[in-house]
């Protein structure tokens, strides 16, 4: 039996953050957060790259057009969506999501999804570095292990 166990080890590997303006205070932290761990694990400066976007709906087509211009190891995407009088924060937390996991299947390099669906700032807070912790942080984490699991797969790094 083989058995593939991915690592931590961001040496070597780029990646590209797809960041949201809508509710930057919060977004910007978990970018921030996201950089820290994937710079603590060997990423170059070189190999990082933060784009930012209008709002979480567009995070799916800016992922794309990353990897067909830049090729990363895998793109990590951010927003926040804080619920409102109307389900419009649903509605595009659907669609941020279904498009992530689109342009992930249909391309075949890990998009990770850091959009955070939250009820209100306090939830919000706490999961961009208070009490719960980073979103950004664990993100990152998994964005590196998803490429060393590629690249152990037999796909590009």
């Amino acid at each position: 039996m083989r058995e593939i166990v991915a690592d931590h080890d961001a040496k070597g590997l780029g990646f590209t953050l797809v960041a949201a303006r809508f509710n930057e205070a919060y977004v910007r932290r978990m970018v921030d957060a996201a950089l820290e761990v994937l710079r603590a694990r060997g990423a170059a400066e070189a190999d990082l790259e933060v784009a930012w976007v209008p709002g979480s709906y567009e995070l799916p087509l800016a992922a794309r057009w990353a990897i067909e211009r830049r090729a990363p190891a895998a793109v990590l995407a951010f927003g926040v969506l804080i619920r409102g009088e109307t389900i419009h924060d649903r509605l595009v937390a659907d669609a941020a999501t279904s498009g992530l996991m689109r342009v992930m299947l249909d391309t075949g390099v890990p998009v990770l999804d850091g959009v955070l669906a939250v009820e209100n700032a306090a939830q919000a807070e706490a999961r961009t570095g208070g009490a719960i912790g980073n979103r950004g942080a664990d993100v990152a984490l998994a964005a590196i292990a998803m490429a060393r699991l590629r690249v152990a797969a037999g796909g590009a790094s």
